[in-house]
């Protein structure tokens, strides 16, 4: 693969990290007031697009923005499934293992092409 193929799809690995935590870190911190988790997440978040804007604009240029979008989200299923098992110290069920198989079987039809 060329790196404009690769870089996207890390790009958009790493904005997902921080969005994981500005979306989901502040729930270890539930004392915390909600005006200040909002705005330490926005900060996170700016972070994020730092990298998710990079990725969409030179993905664009090897994959199509439904295949980015695709990408987008199966990596963020990984990634929270991560986060979430790590550092907020929940389980994962066979439920979310076939809801996530069947999303990963969308993904490989827009990748797929047209059937037929």
């Amino acid at each position: 693969m060329a790196i404009y193929h690769v870089l996207p799809i890390a790009l958009l690995a790493i904005s997902n990290i921080f969005m994981t935590f500005a979306w989901y870190g502040h729930l270890k911190f539930g004392d915390k007031p909600l005006l200040l988790v909002i705005v330490a997440s926005w900060g996170i978040a700016f972070i994020e697009y730092c990298f998710a804007v990079p990725a969409n604009r030179y993905g664009h240029a090897v994959y199509s923005a439904a295949e980015l979008k695709t990408m987008q989200e199966v990596i963020t299923l990984t990634v929270f499934a991560v986060f979430s098992v790590f550092y907020l110290g929940e389980q994962l069920t066979i439920n979310h293992a076939i809801g996530f198989a069947l999303i990963c079987l969308g993904a490989f039809f827009i990748f797929k092409g047209p059937l037929g």
